[in-house]
């Protein structure tokens, strides 16, 4: 089946770890700090490639992570950088953030790369630290985080007219006859599962790509059979050119598959309905001359009311292909012929800096702050040095740990639990 969605697992790579060490040289008695800053982790980078045309490949592969950044050394050495993983995908790919299912990129039009999650930011080594008042820094600072997230990729064919009709109506036939398409085509219900484009070209330069829009069924927009993936694919067109059979070869009436065909847009996205439609009455051909309703009248009565003009046409002949095919390119010049892009919804939020704590004060009358936020400052705080701990106490004031603590009511001499460690709180 044609793989036109698929969800993976995305994961940027770790800033590496600050150093700490001293120098030892000869003849130096007492060497300052110098240890090495961490390297940064890679970044997740979606690019466009032209010869993709599904997302097959991450139907096998769901997992990308991106090199972390190396540890910081010593003599002042720079950890290396983590190499950054570029995935390919083929344009006209939406991302999205798999949870709240907002769009993270279009990877269409002029959006050809773009950074999904970057990279941790290296740690300082313990060179960074030493003042004049404290030359021997036993602690340095940890690589950032990597970012993670788990996407849904959906591809929505890229093309200025879509072809919408039930199943076994003539749509692949007619793609055939006009383009350079080449889909299978057979006398079966839902012979096409991948939408298939081709280059309209008329005469003076002008032309249009065309979509063949798998077949849909009623129910479709509810996500009955598989109709509601195919819907994805009609957002980007800006013409649509309802098929049907005419000459009711299956008992089918397209009055009635017209009807249906546009509740299921409109359920899916009413703003499909905006949209400038014709009607392309297929398999005139087949029609017997002493029925007597004509379907083609029939069908102009009931819509060129509506501005929905039809063309009776015969997809095996040709009979009638051009005059449809000029109207199309005279509707396509009065809308914007411009890609449409999905707006950004999500951006990643980095929470490296802004971690979450919680103050609490349980019965026993100790406060305890626990919390990412203050696991990761302990990572690269050395307490037992006295500006060790004056670099800490300034961390709980910047980040308004202490203003929270006091709102709390704690008072002098209460004592402060932080992941097995107590402190004694004095003003």
């Amino acid at each position: 089946m044609f793989a036109d969605s698929a969800k993976v697992f995305i994961k940027s790579g770790k800033g590496g770890d600050g150093h700490v060490s001293f120098r030892r040289e000869l003849y130096v008695a007492a060497g300052g700090p110098d240890g090495g800053d961490g390297g940064r982790g890679g970044d997740i980078i979606f690019e466009v490639d032209d010869g993709l045309n599904t997302l097959t490949d991450f139907r096998h592969v769901r997992k990308y992570v991106a090199e972390d950044g190396e540890q910081g050394g010593k003599k002042r050495c720079h950890g290396a950088n983590g190499k950054d993983l570029v995935i390919k995908v083929p344009e006209g790919t939406v991302i999205k953030d798999f949870e709240s299912g907002k769009v993270i990129a279009d990877m269409s039009g002029d959006n050809r790369r773009e950074v999904i999650l970057k990279g941790g930011k290296g740690g300082l080594g313990n060179m960074h630290f030493a003042t004049a008042t404290m030359q021997v820094p036993k602690y340095a600072q940890p690589g950032q985080p990597a970012q993670e997230l788990w996407i849904q990729m959906e591809l929505k064919v890229i093309a200025d007219v879509g072809l919408v009709g039930f199943p076994n109506v003539g749509k692949s036939t007619l793609l055939s006859r006009v383009s350079n398409a080449r889909p299978k085509i057979a006398n079966y219900h839902f012979t096409t599962l991948n939408p298939h484009l081709g280059v309209v070209d008329l005469n003076d330069g002008q032309g249009f790509v065309m979509a063949d829009i798998p077949g849909l069924i009623e129910g479709a927009s509810q996500g009955i059979g598989l109709g509601y993936s195919f819907l994805k694919h009609i957002e980007r067109t800006k013409v649509l050119v309802h098929v049907v059979d005419a000459a009711s070869t299956e008992g089918r009436d397209p009055v009635a598959d017209i009807r249906a065909i546009n509740a299921e847009l409109e359920s899916y996205n009413p703003e499909l309905l905006t949209r400038p439609q014709v009607i392309a009455a297929n398999k005139t051909d087949a029609i017997y001359a002493g029925e007597e309703i004509d379907p083609i009248e029939r069908l102009r009565e009931e819509f060129e009311p509506e501005g929905i003009k039809v063309f009776p046409i015969s997809a095996v002949t040709g009979k009638g292909v051009k005059e449809l095919l000029y109207h199309v390119n005279e509707l396509l010049k009065t809308v914007d012929r411009k890609p449409v892009i999905f707006e950004k919804e999500f951006e990643y939020q980095f929470q490296a800096e802004n971690l979450p704590y919680t103050v609490e004060h349980p019965e026993d009358g100790v406060f305890v702050v626990e919390g990412p936020k203050i696991d990761k400052m302990l990572g690269y705080t050395n307490l037992d040095s006295e500006k060790g701990f004056q670099f800490f106490q300034k961390f709980l004031k910047d980040s308004g740990i202490l203003q929270e603590l006091e709102q709390a009511g704690i008072e002098e001499g209460d004592t402060v639990r932080m992941y097995g460690l107590e402190f004694d709180y004095y003003k």
